[in-house]
């Protein structure tokens, strides 16, 4: 098992040491290697997806990243801020397929701003489109005519491109509890009609999957109305991004939840929150996210489901014992620091 580490900027530092501190754990012989990406990367080669992190993807196993972003590189040109580097990093893996289980702790309900009745029991998954959509088509860009300024950007799918995630969603429905609820806009927009059509089509070749449709506003009010009607939650790449970032506070806190994006090669893993640079180095961050990310890789880039369930089970147990980030206090009885929080884990997974 060899995994390339890139913790980019802000907290990711911090949140992917704790990770590789929990895989040791389980993975002694563990082989690791480190590369940069983000504003990090930029400071220190002038782009925020050096060569030299691409030709490292290529000698491992699976890609453990951080974070990347803040503030201080917000007034570069697009093609330069951190963000370029992490669309490339996506594009260059071709992990088409992001996976972010939204999934509530008994002890964290009190952490939810949502009523327990509502939340108690949620344990849903989105498959969001990761190599298309917004984010990637062309041509975009802000032009000039006179004293009028147009900004402009492309939403496009090909077929294929729908086909090949639906396929994954699907699988992992059948591997659940059999329902999948495919998200739109396909009243408004042309390219939704075609995901509409298309996902239709993978459907009839998993007849025991139960498949629906939503709107994605409408898909927005049924996560805070009532959570518990989704299973698998297939969308593309924005309505993805947005959608998965209001169900990690059904959860309570954004530090929380883990990702997993896979493809056709190897696996990019990655806690969903962001690089939070106005707690960066202050040692408050959450690493569970980045931890349940790592457990993610175990299951699904190394086949071993049951050390990712221990780290799972361990990451309960600390939490049904009071203990807290300072980002979710709520039923806290200790509130601890990332490196506290870490070891409280890694005490809980040697534990037979």
């Amino acid at each position: 098992m060899k995994i390339l580490v890139l913790p980019g900027d802000g907290i990711g530092k911090e949140v992917t040491a704790s990770a590789i501190e929990v895989l040791k754990t389980l993975v002694p012989d563990l082989e690791l290697d480190y590369g940069l990406i983000g504003g990090s990367a930029y400071d220190e080669t002038g782009s925020p997806l050096p060569k030299e992190t691409i030709e490292k993807i290529k000698k491992s196993d699976a890609v453990l990243l951080g974070a990347v972003g803040g503030n201080k590189w917000d007034k570069l040109d697009h093609t330069l801020r951190p963000e370029a580097g992490l669309l490339g990093l996506r594009s260059h893996m071709q992990v088409f397929a992001n996976l972010r289980p939204v999934k509530i702790f008994k002890s964290l309900i009190g952490s939810s701003t949502l009523k327990e009745d509502v939340i108690e029991g949620v344990d849903l998954m989105i498959v969001r489109e990761l190599t298309g959509g917004l984010y990637f088509g062309k041509p975009k860009g802000i032009e000039t005519k006179g004293a009028i300024k147009r900004g402009f950007n492309t939403l496009e799918y090909t077929t294929p491109e729908i086909e090949r995630v639906a396929k994954i969603a699907f699988d992992l429905a059948q591997k659940r509890n059999k329902k999948l609820c495919s998200v739109d806009k396909a009243n408004v927009l042309e390219s939704s009609r075609l995901w509409r059509e298309t996902v239709e089509e993978v459907a009839k070749a998993y007849p025991d999957v139960e498949l629906s449709h939503m709107y994605v506003d409408n898909c927005a009010m049924q996560l805070i109305r009532n959570p518990k009607q989704f299973d698998v939650i297939l969308t593309e790449n924005m309505f993805g991004d947005i959608l998965s970032d209001e169900a990690s506070m059904i959860t309570g806190s954004l530090g929380m939840l883990p990702s997993g994006s896979l493809g056709e090669g190897k696996g990019l893993y990655e806690p969903v929150h962001g690089s939070a640079p106005d707690i960066a180095g202050t040692g408050k961050a959450n690493p569970i996210g980045a931890i349940l990310s790592a457990a993610m890789m175990l299951k699904y880039s190394f086949n071993k489901a049951d050390e990712a369930a221990r780290i799972e089970q361990a990451v309960d147990k600390v939490l049904s014992r009071g203990i807290r980030t300072p980002d979710m206090t709520a039923g806290a009885k200790e509130v601890v620091g990332t490196e506290a929080m870490t070891k409280h884990i890694i005490d809980e997974v040697k534990k037979k």
